[in-house]
Formats: C-alpha cells, structure tokens, sequence
C-alpha cells in the first residue's frame, strides 16, 4: 500500500495527515509480536477516512476502527492511549464491534504523561486538602443525571459496586442483593442496629437494609446522591438518613453498630486517616465490612484520572492499607479475591449500557455514552488480564489489640 492522501469525510476538506503503509506495518509487526507471546485478541480492522482498510489477524475482523476526520488520524498516528480516547468520545474515530477486545491491544500505546500524574496524584491534593479534592472529583462523576445510571445499573438496588455472582450467566440483580446481604451477615447486623454506609451512591443499601428495619445513616459528597437517598427514604418511610458529609470530617453524637463500606475504598487513598475515622465510628467488638478494586496504587490511566474519577483515586494497595491496620486495634478477620465478581460485574454493565445507546445518545449525547462505553469495558479488560485485582473484607474493632501487639512485640 503506498503512502495514502485521505480526505476528510467529515469536513470533505483533505486531511493534512497521511497514513503510510510504513506505520500500518509497524501496528503488524506489534501485533504479529502478541500473537507469537499467545497475547493477542481477535482480528480486527482499521478504516481510513477515504474507506480504504487493513485487516489484523486471521479471519473476519470482530471490531473496526474508522477514521472519520484528520483529528482521528492524527490521534492514531500518535498511538496514544489519552488521545485515541478522546478522538473516539468527540466522533472523530468511530469503534465498532467487540470493543472488550480491541481494548486487549491497549498494550501497543502509550500513556506518559508525568505531570498530569503528579498532579492527579499528589499536587491536587496538597493544593486543595483531601476533603477539597474529593469533593471536586467524586461530584464531576456522581452528580450526572441518577436516570443515567438507572438505565444500565441493575433495576433491584441500583448497585455500583461489584456484585456476588454464583454463575457466571446469572443476572446482575440476585448477585447485587447477594453483596448486600453478605455485608449485613458479615458484620452480625440485625433489625433496629444502626449502621453507618460510606458512599451511598443511588440508594442500594440504604433501600435493601432500610427495608429489613436496619437503621441505615449514609454519608455522600455528591449533590445528586443525596437528593436521590433522601427521596427514596421519604416515598418508603425507611428508618434511614442521607448526610451530605465526606467521611473524614462526619461527627455523629454516638458510635455506630456496624459500618458498611462498598466500593468506597478506592476513594479514600488516606489510609491512616480512614482507619483512624473508623475507630472513632465504630462501637468496640463491632465490625466493618468493605470491598474495592485493588492493584497498583498509581496504575490509573490518564483517561480514568481525566474524565472518569478525577483527583487521586486509587486501587487499594493492601500491604500499606494492612501495615496501617496493624497501628490499630483493628483485626481482620477475612479477606477474599473477588476479581472474577469484579470483571462480570463491569461486563454486564458494559452490556446493558451498549443495550440502551440510542436512548443515551438521544436524551445526553454521544459523548457521555463513549465516554461510560471506554470506561466500563476497560475496567472489565482490566479484570480480566489482572491488571486490576478485587477483595472483599471483614475487620473487628478489638479493644486494646494494639497495646497487646505491642507487649508481645509484634
């Protein structure tokens, strides 16, 4: 294939960048180089602007990459991972197919972008104060429209967080009243306890234990979530309360039964000072039952750190987040992967979004829709090769366990 000059099919000006057969013969050589390592997805196919095409792999492409204008050409050419992303959520690059495992070759691009990381990570943070920072970014994923979330969420308990399957073809709503129902057992909850849940998201166990009688309180940072909770209380007359409050600076008059923390954990990267906050919550002998992803602390892609979860969210990193328990009297008294829950989770809300694009698309755009579309089936990717682990956990405010630690020396 000689070098092409393309035009624009969106502008029908010519496109200023060229694809030459020299790239596209770089993008076989790397993809050929993962077939050799057994690392390689399935074929797929590149489109240029004037529908002229490459076919990678063996056999009938499963997903295609259309170049529509010389902004989507550029972003190739620079095989960025950042760029790519957002030439696809603006229109200027179109993805069909199985976009699960086109994100397979995420491994051909780069995403070296230093600053931004030192500034997502640390610099944010120590400008604006932990409280500040969280705030500003959980709000700029949370405060979107609940009857966005509500229309690929599970309809049961409207969930966001990863749910107990026993199959892997079950439903997503008898495996997330499942996780719900572990964390009540997990912590000895009953009827007329009061529980403090971090996070409430649309309402899911503030509903599912409110109506068992549970006298749910839950702290939330986002506008949104709490007007949603609050509605939902009052039309079921739950024995619950929403509190607009982060979780570092909430002051309750009296310590709590249990405390329920389901997908939070990712977003409280202060350990010392969460766990501290859970001493002063929690009733001595009580339990706290979380889970979250876990992984690499700093392994958040500049696309996640820009338009999914902005500010330092992190995977939780367990040797730090347990060398921080064991300055506490906190015990724990489980610990379980939960990684495949995780990736099946991800990938039946990647499902039910891709179900209802149309109604998405018509009532916010495109732009929301691919951007949720990058973000779900990536973190199902990520599940799925590992890069991203998942664990559930069970602790037990102990009473004076750190004073004995430290008389036996340990």
């Amino acid at each position: 294939m000689s070098e092409l000059q393309t035009s624009d099919a969106g502008t029908g000006k010519a496109v200023p960048h060229s694809i030459s057969s020299r790239f596209l013969d770089a993008i076989q050589q790397k993809v050929d180089a993962l077939a050799a390592e057994g690392r390689a997805g399935k074929p797929f196919e590149i489109v240029m602007p004037d529908h002229q095409s490459r076919r990678f792999g063996q056999g009938e492409p499963e997903s295609r990459v259309h170049l529509v204008t010389a902004r989507g050409v550029s972003a190739l050419l620079s095989l960025d991972d950042l760029a790519i992303c957002e030439a696809y959520m603006e229109g200027d690059i179109n993805i069909t197919g199985d976009l699960f495992d086109l994100i397979g070759y995420r491994s051909l691009l780069s995403d070296n972008r230093l600053l931004r990381y030192l500034w997502s990570t640390y610099a944010r943070t120590v400008l604006l104060g932990q409280v500040r920072a969280d705030k500003k970014g959980i709000g700029s994923h949370y405060d979107i429209t609940p009857e966005f979330f509500e229309l690929w969420l599970d309809k049961s308990v409207r969930g966001y967080s990863h749910a107990f399957f026993n199959s892997d073809d079950e439903p997503l709503e008898p495996a997330m009243e499942r996780k719900f129902q572990y964390g009540i057992d997990a912590c000895g909850i009953k009827p007329g306890d009061r529980v403090l849940d971090i996070g409430g998201g649309w309402g899911s166990f503030v509903q599912y234990a409110g109506r068992k009688g549970i006298h749910v309180t839950s702290v939330t940072i986002a506008a949104e979530s709490e007007k949603y909770m609050k509605e939902l209380i009052q039309r079921e007359k739950l024995p619950c309360t929403a509190v607009r409050e982060h979780l570092l600076e909430f002051r309750p008059k009296e310590p709590f039964d249990a405390i329920c923390n389901f997908g939070v954990t990712e977003h409280l990267p202060d350990y010392r000072g969460t766990i501290a906050q859970y001493q002063r919550l929690l009733k001595p002998g009580r339990s706290i039952y979380l889970d979250c992803y876990s992984g690499d602390r700093h392994g958040m892609s500049s696309f996640v750190t820009k338009y999914v979860f902005e500010g330092n969210t992190s995977p939780l990193a367990l040797d730090r987040y347990f060398a921080e328990l064991a300055r506490t009297d906190f015990e724990v008294l489980f610990l379980q992967d939960d990684r495949h829950n995780y990736y099946l989770t991800c990938k039946k809300w990647a499902e039910n979004l891709e179900a209802v694009q149309h109604t998405i698309t018509a009532k916010w755009g495109q732009h929301l829709y691919r951007r949720f579309r990058l973000y779900l089936w990536g973190s199902a990717r990520a599940f799925f090769d590992r890069t991203l682990g998942a664990h559930r956990m069970v602790l037990r405010n102990s009473v004076g366990l750190h004073a004995r630690r430290k008389l036996f020396g340990r």
